[in-house]
């Protein structure tokens, strides 16, 4: 089992592509979905960069799971994984835009993506729970896996990393051209069609 959510862990980065293509492909986009969809991608990078900005971009390999810090500051203080949540909401967000075969394109992506994530989170947690111990199960008892909570985790004893949204900012390069340039293709193919 590990060495398949090593996998899954590797290759997180291209599970997306299918269902992109079928909600580009068969794409029935309104002026309403595609504002209420572009909105909730943005929420949804709002919590990649707010947590990328104090984890830094060792949240982005594909080589392992790993971390210097137990990271509980920013959107982890909220919520364990805000880059996961973050992804689900801007699959989401597309797939409101696209309202590419409604709805069981998004009902069958949320759910694969709900599956691949569990596996993952799993993957990391076990790492996590062996590097920090005590600290990581404490933050596990009061902090939710993907629905953020309304009040704030902290733990002064915890070295955190500082707030670099610069960092953040250039981590995420590569996911706000992507999905800038997939909302981009919906948006051309309502115009067009």
């Amino acid at each position: 089992m590990k060495n398949f959510a090593t996998k899954i862990f590797k290759y997180r980065s291209y599970t997306p592509i299918p269902f992109i293509l079928l909600m580009l492909i068969f794409q029935e986009a309104t002026v309403t979905s595609i504002i209420v969809g572009f909105a909730v991608i943005l929420f949804g990078e709002f919590f990649r960069l707010w947590g990328i900005s104090y984890a830094g971009s060792e949240t982005r390999t594909t080589d392992g799971v790993g971390g210097t810090y137990l990271v509980v500051s920013g959107a982890f203080a909220y919520v364990r994984n805000p880059l996961y949540l973050g992804n689900m909401l801007m699959y989401l967000g597309v797939g409101i835009m696209s309202m590419a075969l409604f709805p069981y394109l998004h009902i069958a992506a949320l759910f694969f993506f709900f599956w691949q994530y569990t596996v993952i989170i799993k993957e990391e947690e076990g790492f996590l729970k062996i590097k920090f111990g005590k600290n990581y199960e404490d933050y596990l008892k009061a902090v939710p896996k993907l629905i953020p909570s309304i009040s704030k985790y902290s733990n002064s004893a915890i070295e955190q990393p500082p707030l670099n949204l610069g960092a953040g900012l250039r981590s995420e390069r590569r996911t706000m051209q992507a999905i800038f340039t997939v909302s981009f293709l919906v948006i051309i193919r309502f115009v067009l069609s």
